[in-house]
């Protein structure tokens, strides 16, 4: 029996952004509901390891907005950034009244970091406490839309019940994290682009879709644990044990590891790590070290075998584009936070990976929290009696299809095929990209056929090769268009960045994808952020 619920509002997603909006849609007395494709808490990126926070106090502000800016290639927002390094201030302490112990020096915390596991459980705690509802093992498949094109709520699955479920709200944050095309970087797996098709499907729009080719470096061994730091005292070898040279003294060359992956096996010894350095990375990063203290390998004396993974949008910086400064997305009623919004805005062109993406999600998160519950309030006792139809439109059952069944394991793989390899994804070019188009648009048309609708696991699954789909082409499509290097999208047809295209890139469009461009520009503060900055300051 399909489960029906109603509240102010939903909040889709189960990472820390999620957590945030959530709290702060509570905070300003919203009934919400969160409906996560895991256990809240307990999966995500977030939630596989420690994380860098960017928490700058106000006298060091400047020389990070700078360095950034410089970093962004000219497309971050300085005064979304001002407004995301003061929110997070503010915001840590909070997270230590509601249980996290950060470490200490001096007698004073230390609150540039957190450990993804405690954070969320004391998170999820807190959400409990504020009376939000959570449905855990619940992905959601689309949104609901009303009449008058406002999102309205969404609909989704709920797996151990094995049916479905529909939430009836006021408005919804999307908060659901960003693609990276089932790599297997830890945590990422559950990242597959929901928010963006789901999105786009209600009439929304996408931005900055073209920097989605962020990798991470990880061991050959077992490549999911893609963490940077440790490398940073590495030495590379290729596979006749020549040094390639360090990362630290390479790291202006960004190309230096892909370049070499391409040639051949890259090997690494973390011999520049001192006693010192090796105890913070070990007891920050433990989860980079597993694979190899099970392979017997000693990091520090002994060479062992390096990749790349690819992380997509979830450290890249595409996602939904943001039109107000709480978070709102180019239709009534919706919202998006962390990684499933843009994160151009703060990161411009560059990877947000680490420090700047988790300041955002909590940033970003009460931003959406808090206009959410300001649109449905605004809309009365009505809001969840208002006529609504599913925005779905592919891989899902009870819709039109052409005829005949797709297999979505065969689509998900030719999606990979495009976007795992280096030669396709990192390095880009215009005969590639439309090679590789020609593939992800026969993908779509395939789509359009009937979804395995046996169970709810193959019905997610359909889903699932829809989101991945979607996200592919309109990164492809973006990059397409963006005909120089700029950061992460890399053209070695047009390796020069070019000084007429320091703008954002709208993206859309289904089975016809457009992209337009967008100036660099800030927002005035809405009401709902004013307000929300008043809370904090009461506080």
């Amino acid at each position: 029996m399909s489960l029906e619920l109603s509240c102010d509002v939903l909040v889709l997603g189960g990472g820390p952004a999620a957590c945030w909006a959530a709290w702060s849609a509570a905070s300003a007395g919203a009934r919400v509901i969160v409906a996560d494709k895991g256990y809240l808490g307990a999966s995500g990126s977030a939630a596989a390891s420690g994380n860098g926070v960017l928490a700058v106090p106000p006298d060091e502000r400047a020389a990070v907005i700078a360095q950034r800016s410089d970093v962004g290639r000219g497309l971050v927002d300085t005064l979304w950034l001002e407004r995301m390094l003061e929110t997070t201030w503010r915001s840590l302490p909070l997270i230590e009244e509601w249980g996290y112990a950060f470490p200490k020096q001096d007698g004073k915390p230390v609150r540039n970091s957190y450990y993804g596991p405690e954070y969320l459980r004391v998170l999820r705690k807190r959400l409990l406490r504020s009376g939000v509802q959570i449905l855990d093992q619940s992905p959601a498949l689309e949104l609901l839309v009303s009449e008058d094109g406002a999102v309205a709520g969404a609909r989704g699955l709920r797996r151990q019940a094995h049916t479905y479920y529909e939430v009836r709200a006021g408005a919804v944050v999307l908060a659901t994290g960003g693609c990276a095309f089932l790599s297997k970087a830890l945590g990422s797996n559950v990242n597959t682009g929901d928010a963006f098709l789901m999105a786009v499907e209600a009439g929304a729009e996408l931005s900055g879709m073209e920097f989605s080719s962020q990798y991470g470096i990880s061991s050959a061994l077992n490549a999911t644990a893609t963490r940077g730091v440790p490398y940073a005292w590495a030495t590379f070898y290729d596979a006749q044990g020549h040094s390639l040279g360090g990362f630290m003294e390479n790291r202006r060359e960004d190309w230096f590891l892909p370049k070499a992956l391409l040639q051949g096996p890259v090997y690494a010894k973390l011999d520049r790590a001192t006693a010192e350095v090796r105890a913070v990375i070990e007891k920050s990063h433990f989860i980079a070290f597993l694979p190899l203290r099970k392979a017997g390998i000693d990091p520090y004396t002994q060479l062992f075998p390096v990749t790349l993974v690819l992380e997509g949008t979830v450290r890249g910086a595409g996602g939904v584009r943001i039109v107000t400064d709480d978070c709102g997305a180019t239709i009534p009623g919706l919202y998006a936070a962390g990684d499933a919004a843009t994160r151009e805005l703060i990161a411009g062109a560059a990877t947000g990976g680490g420090g700047p993406n988790a300041a955002w999600a909590i940033s970003s998160g009460q931003w959406a929290g808090a206009g959410a519950a300001k649109f449905a309030r605004g809309l009365g006792p009505q809001a969840n009696t208002r006529s609504v139809k599913p925005a779905g439109r592919v891989g899902l059952d009870g819709r039109e299809h052409a005829a005949g069944c797709f297999d979505s394991d065969v689509i998900i793989g030719a999606v990979q095929a495009e976007m795992f390899p280096l030669e396709k994804n990192y390095y880009r070019n215009e005969p590639g990209l439309t090679r590789s188009l020609v593939q992800l648009d026969a993908a779509w048309s395939e789509l359009q056929r009937q979804p395995n609708v046996e169970n709810t696991r193959e019905i997610e699954r359909s889903r699932t090769a829809a989101f991945l789909t979607a996200s592919a082409r309109w990164a492809y499509r973006a990059s397409l268009r963006r005909r120089e290097t700029r950061s992460l999208n890399r053209r070695t047809d047009f390796p020069q960045t070019d000084p007429a295209q320091c703008h954002y890139q709208a993206t859309g469009g289904l089975d016809e994808i457009w992209t337009r461009s967008e100036p660099v520009r800030s927002l005035q503060p809405t009401a709902a952020t004013q307000a929300h900055a008043r809370v904090h300051e009461a506080r």
